[in-house]
């Protein structure tokens, strides 16, 4: 562990302090419909235009139910919109690599992937996809998803702030003003420092050229990857634009823009923690939340960081020189510090970029970033999933609480009952059936078994890492296991929907209830939402949870395997 690793982490930390108040109220003003910002003068017109195509009164409210609905519609429209634009794709413009239809079963895979915010490939982008696809098929849902997943948090917050209220929002005037005010603005500044930093955005088709060792000419490939690199970082989606996604040099040139993709990773997220204490009357109870994403978020990154550090001691005693710590399947220009605080960052947040090939990590510094998307991605998490994900802790958290102290739970003057732990405790455990009912399907069957590259514990972690990435909706893999086949294409798309839309339909049944409640003055024995206490009790309850859930599946992946390998005798 280097001085410069760690002052790149100090860094980090200290740029995300400063910017989450400015962009907090910044998202105040985004998220409510008659909300005015410094962009109202060119974009407004462009507002009421699109209600009008969408014939949506701006005025009108929607109950929970309504508010869903029409996020389940919208999101199956574009699901169904980028099938076709895959299946069709010889036919349609901006195609100069000449590639024919996607097959049925990836190109499902690949929509169900992108319209739940998942991003998941089994696919090259550069050798399977024309720009038109990569455009309008993929880059679309970057935007849409992401504001989908910030629209159903501000739907919960709005459900904590009211007061005997029967709507949360309105799902299309969301949508509408997320994409045009937030994701568009940042997406277009982002995409411009790309650029200047060496991110290729063309129209040109690959061009050829002489190896620097022998004869042989090499492909490389061009096209508009800065402008999908800004959203699918700053909307956590993490889909690249070439097969090697962040490690590739035209989408991550150099470790100043590595940093700023990270920080433009949680960028959002840590913003809506600030929002959250605005919109609730207390702001300290927002930093607590903040607070508490990042004492899980350090401890992350620091063990992953540790673990790669220290490399395997199998190759050190081989004779090589370990010095640099485990580079395998690493970039030299970024370093172990580099790959694991990039590591944790994309796998604490649900965004499935990666600028290092997790199936070669250590076997812990490989735990880090799957326990990270087994806890649900609360740790700034996804655009929204984040945010709303830990407010189901919270709400578990007070529960908890008050069964200890023997009184009624409360959270920001509201009693929980029966019905929002209820809502809780099934958020929580639909990821939990998807993770480990599909693993385990895929482990005990031939199709799950020859999709691996590795046997053992190895194997297993490998199949563990792509149902939990599918369901959690983060979208990176251990890169070792081969999930292009039929089998996978198809059970992985169930995994993608089935984590991100039956978590979203009890979420939003929560924010209606709590919308409806009344706001009681708080008393001596009222629970205070904030503080070092609060901040424990709530990093315990995330962390008991996870514990008890994976540990099990843990311990025969990657915890055995970090035994094996610092043990005795052959390691598989």
């Amino acid at each position: 562990m280097d001085i410069a690793g760690g002052l790149q982490l100090a860094l980090f930390v200290g740029l995300l302090v400063a910017v989450t108040k400015p962009l907090g109220l910044y998202l105040a003003r985004v998220l409510e419909p008659e909300g005015r910002t410094w962009l109202d003068r060119p974009v407004k017109p462009v507002e009421r235009l699109l209600y009008r195509i969408l014939g949506v009164d701006p005025k009108s409210e929607q109950d929970w139910r309504r508010y869903a609905r029409s996020l389940f519609v919208f999101s199956l429209a574009g699901l169904l919109f980028t099938y076709a634009v895959l299946r069709l794709q010889r036919f349609l413009p901006l195609n100069p690599q000449g590639f024919g239809p996607v097959r049925p079963d990836l190109a499902f895979n690949t929509a169900a992937s992108f319209a739940s915010n998942t991003d998941w490939q089994n696919y090259g982008g550069e050798t399977t996809l024309s720009y038109f696809s990569q455009m309008v098929g993929l880059v679309f849902h970057n935007f849409v998803s992401a504001a989908a997943g910030i629209a159903v948090a501000a739907a919960l917050v709005r459900g904590l702030a009211r007061r005997s209220s029967r709507t949360v929002g309105n799902f299309w005037v969301d949508l509408v003003r997320i994409n045009l005010y937030l994701l568009l603005p940042l997406s277009i500044v982002l995409s411009l420092f790309l650029t200047s930093q060496g991110t290729v955005q063309n129209f040109q088709p690959p061009v050829a050229a002489a190896a620097v060792e022998g004869p042989s000419l090499r492909t490389i490939a061009q096209g508009p990857a800065a402008s999908q690199a800004a959203i699918k970082m700053l909307g956590t989606n993490g889909g690249g634009f070439f097969n090697a996604n962040a490690a590739h040099p035209y989408e991550n040139s150099t470790p100043l823009s590595n940093f700023v993709q990270m920080l433009a990773i949680f960028l959002i997220p840590s913003g809506l923690t600030y929002h959250l204490g605005r919109k609730v009357k207390d702001q300290k109870h927002g930093w607590a939340v903040w607070g508490a994403m990042a004492v899980l978020f350090l401890a992350a990154a620091l063990v992953a960081w540790r673990a790669e550090a220290a490399g395997n001691p199998r190759v050190r005693d081989m004779g090589v020189d370990a010095a640099a710590g485990n580079m395998e399947g690493k970039e030299v220009r970024f370093g172990v510090p580099g790959s694991a605080l990039f590591a944790a960052v994309t796998t604490a947040a649900s965004c499935g970029a990666v600028n290092a090939m997790h199936d070669s990590f250590t076997p812990l510094g490989g735990l880090v970033p799957l326990f990270n998307i087994q806890l649900g991605e609360v740790v700034f998490g996804g655009v929204g999933s984040g945010l709303y994900g830990m407010l189901i802790f919270v709400v578990l958290a007070v529960f908890l609480t008050g069964l200890m102290v023997g009184r009624t739970p409360e959270y920001v003057g509201k009693k929980i009952e029966a019905y929002d732990v209820k809502m809780s405790v099934l958020a929580v455990l639909i990821p939990v059936f998807g993770i480990l009912g599909f693993s385990a399907w895929a482990a005990v069957s031939p199709w799950g078994l020859a999709g691996t590259s590795n046997g053992g514990p190895h194997g297993l972690s490998e199949i563990l890492y792509a149902f939990s990435s599918a369901t959690g909706n983060n979208g990176s893999a251990f890169a070792g296991l081969n999930g292009g086949s039929v089998p996978y294409n198809f059970t992985l798309a169930l995994a993608m929907l089935f984590g991100r839309f039956l978590t979203m339909a009890p979420v939003l049944a929560l924010a209606g209830s709590l919308a409806g409640k009344r706001i009681l003055p708080p008393s001596e024995a009222s629970f205070p939402a904030s503080g070092p206490t609060f901040v424990v009790i709530l990093v315990g309850t995330v962390l008991v949870v996870g514990a008890l859930t994976f540990l099990p599946a843990l311990a025969l992946g990657p915890v055995v395997e970090h035994f094996l390998m610092t043990g005795s005798g052959i390691l598989y």
